[in-house]
This record gives C-alpha cells, structure tokens and sequence, in this order.
C-alpha cells in the first residue's frame, strides 16, 4: 500500500468515530439542553454534515491510482446476482421507510418526530435491514472494482457497523424497553434465518 492508502485508512476511521459520537444520545442531549429551539434540526445538519464528509472521502479515495486484485468476469456477474441487486433491494425498501426520519427532513414538517418500533415487513426477517442491505452492495461494489481503496472503504464499513450496531441496540433497548428485548431474541440482526419461526 501507498502512503495515500493509510491515509484513506485513517480519514475513513476519523470519519466513523465523528460519526458515532454525534449519533450517541449523550451528544444529543447537550445540543438540546443547549439549544431547545433548534434541537428538532439536529438530524437534519448530522445528516448533511455526514454527507458532506462522505463526499469529500469519497473524492479523495478515488482521487489516486489503486492496484487491482483481480479481473474476474465470473466475479463480476456473481457480485451483481448475488450482492448488488439485493443489497440494492433491501436498501431501497429500507430506505423508503426510513428516510423523512434518518435524514431529519420529517423535522421540517413537524417538531417532534414520532419514533415507533418497527416489527413488520422487512424487519420480520432482520433487525437491520438498511445495514444488510448496505453490506451486501458495498462488498458487491467492491468485487466490481477490486481495487484497494475499495477494500479500505468496505472492510472499515463493516467494521464500523458491527461495532456500531451494538451501541445502537443498547439505545434501542433504552428507548424500547422489554418490547424490544423480545423482539431481537426472535428476529435476527442482520443475516435471515434459513428456517422460520411459525
């Protein structure tokens, strides 16, 4: 690896520890003791300072030339049948549930976001599908352009949202109590279950 490489390396984990930290409830609070007026907007500006960054990251990852691993055909069209295209699925299904409240934009519409437990559809299968969803296209992507910079990007995402997925379980139990609790010892966290519950 280059010295641009280990640069990605650490701007991708300074990028998630910023990320986690101002997604963490002790974060929030504060923003809302201190500014109660603006605190439905917070969502909002994390999700656009999130994908600023995310796009400054991005720029520079591609910014420099990276080996390839492989050439592969075979890899291309396996990637796209069996990790693009349900990734992009699950995502897009995901995401349609998900986005006025992820991204903040429901707090223009009304000041206090209602926040509901979600138990059917997709979340049957898994407690997370958007972070499925997200794995499988990234590795798929990645097994598209096997190049190292797209190894650094993936293997950190997935890194980061397995770490990170346990603190949002511990918020999530906070929020939801038992209900929640009984929910995650049915339904798995990311990956679905061969053989259903009646």
């Amino acid at each position: 690896m280059t010295l641009p490489h280990y640069f990605l390396i650490f701007i991708w984990t300074v990028y998630y520890i910023f990320h986690s930290i101002f997604a963490s409830l002790s974060v929030k609070n504060i923003f809302q003791k201190s500014f109660p007026k603006a605190n439905r907007y917070y969502r909002l500006c994390y999700s656009i300072l999130a994908a600023a960054g995310l796009i400054l990251i991005l720029i520079f990852q591609y910014s420099f030339d990276s080996p390839v691993f492989f050439h592969s055909i075979l890899a291309k069209y396996l990637a796209v049948i069996f990790l693009v295209i349900p990734g992009s699925l699950v995502m897009i299904v995901s995401l349609k549930k998900y986005f006025l409240l992820l991204s903040g934009v429901r707090s223009v519409f009304q000041s206090v976001p209602s926040v509901e437990l979600k138990v059917e559809g997709i979340h049957r299968l898994v407690r997370h599908p958007l972070y499925s969803g997200t794995i499988l296209w990234v590795w798929g992507l990645f097994f598209l352009f096997p190049m190292i910079n797209n190894l650094i990007a993936v293997v950190l995402l997935t890194l980061y949202v397995i770490i990170g997925i346990r603190f949002e379980e511990k918020k999530l139990l906070k929020q939801f109590g038992s209900a929640y609790s009984n929910y995650a010892s049915s339904v798995p966290m990311l990956i679905p279950r061969l053989i259903f519950k009646k």
